[in-house]
Formats: structure tokens, sequence, C-alpha cells
């Protein structure tokens, strides 16, 4: 639940029960896979951890492998957890090797526990500052870019659709979210990302302006949700962005087969505090 100072410094805290996600000691390494199916993110122990210390060079932090990896697990577990602030804490303390968790806590927290809309804009800017950094120092890591190509996106949301475009943001995102795929192409919250961006651009400007300009097409957004679901059938975000998509490109005819796909959402079993916060999401949007 929230603690006082979290709520007092910016940070509301985790508004639901959290025991079932503490992932203690060698829990965290047996639930990763089902944990990371959407992400692609590499369990971090001392092997991955001695990877990125070669490949940051001298962005690297002054740790050894075994020290960064025990610190990035329990950034990971405090983010699983719904300690989001001492997950984006620990991550922002490691450099560019830390800001996969650091993006993802700053950025999920935004969306679901920050109110005003501007903080929420700061917060998704500072995320793709540090998710940027990370690509600079960490070209390889997929996450780098897909954490870049999330944080850009949901700033994006937050502009009016003119100043978006004049900022180039729709070709930095798509930029950013082919990298992630030529990388890891069973990324599949990439694959859902890609899908929400052809349908936010036809939505926003027209099927075809969109596909002139931007190379956004209904179809493809439909193939890569359709891949998103199937790699993660078990996913909430899978199920709402699916409905996301379907109002995006038509809510009039769509509107029965998106709140199926919310319910869907909805009924998934949570794995971790951001699972509870996507299915919690989606049942609100049945009220």
């Amino acid at each position: 639940m929230a603690s006082k100072k979290n709520s007092a410094s910016g940070w509301a805290g985790f508004p639901h029960d959290a025991k079932a996600f503490a992932y203690a000691s060698e829990a965290l390494k047996k639930a990763w896979p089902k944990l990371h199916a959407g992400d692609c993110e590499p369990y971090p122990d001392s092997k991955h951890a001695a990877t990125l210390l070669k490949s940051a060079g001298k962005a690297a932090p002054k740790l050894d492998a075994d020290a960064l990896a025990e610190a990035l697990q329990e950034a990971w577990r405090a983010f699983h957890h719904g300690d989001f602030k001492t997950a984006f804490d620990t991550g922002v303390a490691l450099g560019p090797v830390g800001a996969s968790v650091a993006v993802k806590a700053l950025g999920i927290h935004a969306t679901y526990l920050v109110d005003d809309e501007d903080e929420k804009l700061k917060r998704y800017e500072h995320a793709a500052s540090l998710a940027e950094a990370a690509i600079k120092a960490l070209p390889n890591e997929v996450n780098s870019h897909y954490r870049y190509a999330f944080a850009l996106g949901r700033y994006s949301q937050g502009l009016s659709i003119t100043k978006a475009l004049k900022m180039g943001i729709a070709s930095k995102v798509r930029t950013a979210l082919d990298t992630t795929l030529e990388l890891a192409p069973k990324h599949a919250e990439a694959h859902t990302a890609l899908a929400v961006y052809h349908a936010e651009i036809i939505n926003k400007i027209g099927a075809m302006i969109g596909g002139l300009t931007y190379g956004a097409k209904a179809g493809a957004a439909d193939k890569h949700i359709k891949e998103a679901l199937k790699l993660t059938p078990a996913s909430p975000i899978a199920h709402i962005e699916h409905g996301n998509v379907l109002l995006l490109l038509d809510e009039t005819r769509n509107e029965d087969a998106a709140a199926n796909a919310y319910e869907k959402a909805s009924k998934c079993k949570p794995l971790d505090a951001m699972e509870t916060l996507d299915a919690a999401w989606a049942a609100s949007q049945l009220e």
C-alpha cells in the first residue's frame, strides 16, 4: 500500500495487495520467463551483468558483475512488487545499465498512479532521455530501444497531434520499434506498440495521409496485435491494447469487440504489480 513518504514525494504507492509479488531470493529467477514474456528482458545474472559492464564501457557503474547483478535483481524485485520509486532510484543510480528497469518503473507509475497531466508528460520525457542514453551506451540491448519507444510514445499521447508530428516523434518511435523487433522478433510489447502506432496515426490523420507519410496501415495494426496476443495470451496489456487498437480504427463498429478485449484483460491473473494495474484499468472501462 502507499506509504506517506512516497505519496508526499510524488510517488503514490501501489494501491493493491502486493504480498503475492514479493519474489524473494530464487523465486524471481524462477518466475522471470513469465514475468518478462512480453519484453524479453534478460535475467540479470552475473553473466549478463558482465556483458552490460563490458558493453557500457565508461558509462558503466564502478561495480563488479556480481554486485551489479544483485543490484539489478533488487531493482526488478522492487518493480514487480509495486515499489516503483525504489526500482526507479536503484536503476538510475546504475546509469545506462539500469535504464531498462528505471524507465519501466517511471513509465508504469506515471501511466497509472500520476493524475496530473503535466507531471505525466515530465516523467515520460525524463524516461525517454534515460532510454536515449541507454541506446548510446548499450545499442545491442533490445530494451534500450523498446523503452525509448515506450516512453516517447507515451509522451506523444499527451501532446496535440500537430505538435507530436512537428517534433518528428512518430518516426523516432517507429525506428526504435523496428530496431527492437530486428533484435528480438518475438518481443510482444513491441508488436503491441507497433499496432498502436499504426492505429493512432490512422485515427488522427486518416488512412490515406497516414499511409503515404508514415506507412501506417490498418492491416499492419491487426497483424502486430494478433502476434502480440499469440506470444502473450495471458498478458492483460496485450488485450487492453487490442481493445484500444479496435477503437482507434473504428470506434462505432468495434465497440463491442473492444469491450470484449477489455473483459479478457480484466480476467487475466496478474503476475505482478504492473499487471494488477493493467487488469484494474481494464475492469474500470467496463463499469
